[in-house]
C-alpha cells in the first residue's frame, strides 16, 4: 500500500505528479491513500480542498485528517493513523521539516521512502542530508528552546529514515536543482501531469506578478518589499498579483494601495493557474518555488519567467545568516528565466 502525508497545496500536486510519473506517464497511479494533515489558514485549506477533488476525479483516494483542531488533535490523529503507517508498504511525505510527519516516521515500517516536493524547501533537506545536518528551516535561525530539546530525539530518529540502508529505499522526487547524498535516488519531476490535464493557456499582453511570504516568514523588510513590487510593476507593466497563500490580508491591502495592481487569491498552486490561463506574458517572482516550476509548467508556450533578487539590504535583522545565500542560490540554478537585477539597480542581465 502507498501512503502520501500532505500538508500543502503544493505537496499535494506534487504527490498527483509523482503517481503519474509511477503510472506511467498515462495515468494517475490510484494504489495510493493521500492523508490530508491541513493547516489552520483559510486560504492554505481551500487550496488544499481543490485540490482534493482534482485528486479524487483522478481515482486517488484522499482522507481529511485534522492533526491542530485542538489541545487534543494531534495525538488523536496520531492514534487514528497509526495503524495505516504500520501498515505502508511505500509512504511518501510532502515535508520532511514537519515536526507531526517527523512523529509518523517514528513509527514508519515501509521499506520505501519518497519525499516529493515542498518548494525550495527540498534544496535544503537534500543539502542537510548530504551534510549529515539536523533538519532546519532554511530561514530559521535556529532555536534550543523547551520544544526543540523535547522533540529533539524524534527529529533524529525521523532523519534516520531518509538514511537508505538494506531494508529501505529513499527517492526525491523534485523539479529542483539538487545533488542528493550517496544511495538517494532523485527522480525528475518534469510537471508531466500538470501539462496533461489542462492548458496551454491563453495569454495576456501584459505582464503578471507573482508574490511571496518572505515578509510574513521574517526574512525581508516590509516597506522595501512594498517599493519592489511597485517598481517591478511600473517597470513591466504588470497589472496582477498572486497572492502567495501565506500573505497578510493588512500587506496585501498596502500594496493594493500604493500600486494599483489587482490582488488575485488564487484557489489552486500557481502552476495550475497559470497553465490554465489566461496568464501574462511574462510572469514576474522574487527567488520562489516557481522560478523552477512555472518554466516546467509552462513549457510549449510563449511565456516568459523572469526573477528579481534579493538585495542584501532588504533583509531584517530576524533573518538566518543562511537567508541572503539561500535565496541567491535558488535564483542562481534557476534554468530558463529571465534574471533581474534588485529594485534600485537597472541593469538585467540573462541566466
Amino acid at each position: 500500500m502507498n501512503l502520501a502525508f500532505v500538508e500543502s497545496p503544493v505537496q499535494l500536486l506534487n504527490v498527483l505528479e509523482w503517481a503519474y510519473t509511477e503510472g506511467g506517464g498515462d495515468r494517475v497511479l490510484t494504489d495510493i491513500t493521500v492523508v490530508v494533515l491541513p493547516p489552520v489558514d483559510p486560504m492554505s485549506r481551500g487550496q488544499l480542498r481543490r485540490m482534493a477533488e482534482l485528486a479524487r476525479d483522478e481515482g486517488v483516494n484522499v482522507r481529511w485528517q485534522e492533526a491542530r483542531g485542538g489541545a487534543g488533535a494531534p495525538l488523536k490523529s496520531l492514534r487514528d493513523l497509526s495503524g495505516l503507517v504500520r501498515r505502508a508498504q511505500h509512504v511518501v511525505i510532502g515535508d520532511p521539516f514537519s515536526r507531526y510527519v517527523q512523529l509518523l516516521l517514528t513509527m514508519v515500517r515501509a521499506r520505501r521512502l519518497t519525499v516529493v516536493d515542498d518548494g525550495t524547501a527540498t534544496m535544503e533537506f537534500v543539502a542537510q542530508l548530504a551534510r549529515g545536518e539536523r533538519l532546519v528551516r532554511w530561514h530559521r535561525k535556529g532555536s534550543s528552546g523547551p520544544r526543540e530539546l523535547v522533540l529533539a530525539p524524534v527529529t533524529a530518529r525521523a532523519r534516520s529514515r531518509f538514511t537508505p540502508s538494506a531494508n529501505r529505499t529513499v527517492e526525491v522526487f523534485t523539479a529542483m536543482p539538487v545533488e542528493a547524498p550517496p544511495g538517494v535516488r532523485v527522480t525528475p519531476n518534469t510537471f508531466a501531469w500538470t501539462r496533461a490535464r489542462f492548458g496551454p493557456p491563453l495569454l495576456t499582453k501584459g505582464a503578471d506578478l507573482v508574490g511571496t511570504s518572505l515578509v510574513e516568514t521574517g526574512v525581508v523588510d516590509r516597506d522595501q518589499y512594498l517599493e519592489a513590487v511597485a517598481s517591478l510593476a511600473r517597470t513591466h507593466g504588470a497589472t496582477r498579483y498572486f497572492a502567495h497563500r501565506r500573505e497578510s490580508t493588512d500587506k496585501l491591502h498596502a500594496l493594493e494601495a500604493a500600486t494599483g495592481l489587482e490582488i488575485v487569491r488564487p484557489d489552486l498552486p500557481l502552476e495550475l493557474i497559470a497553465r490554465r490561463g489566461p496568464i501574462g506574458r511574462t510572469v514576474l517572482s522574487f527567488p520562489s518555488t516557481v522560478v523552477h516550476t512555472l518554466p516546467l509548467a509552462l513549457a510549449g508556450t510563449e511565456v516568459k519567467v523572469a526573477v528579481c533578487d534579493i538585495a542584501p539590504e532588504w533583509l531584517r535583522e530576524t533573518a538566518s545568516p543562511r537567508a541572503q545565500g539561500f535565496l541567491s542560490g535558488v535564483t542562481e540554478t534557476a534554468r530558463d528565466v529571465q534574471r533581474l537585477a534588485p529594485w534600485r539597480a537597472t541593469a538585467v542581465t540573462e541566466a
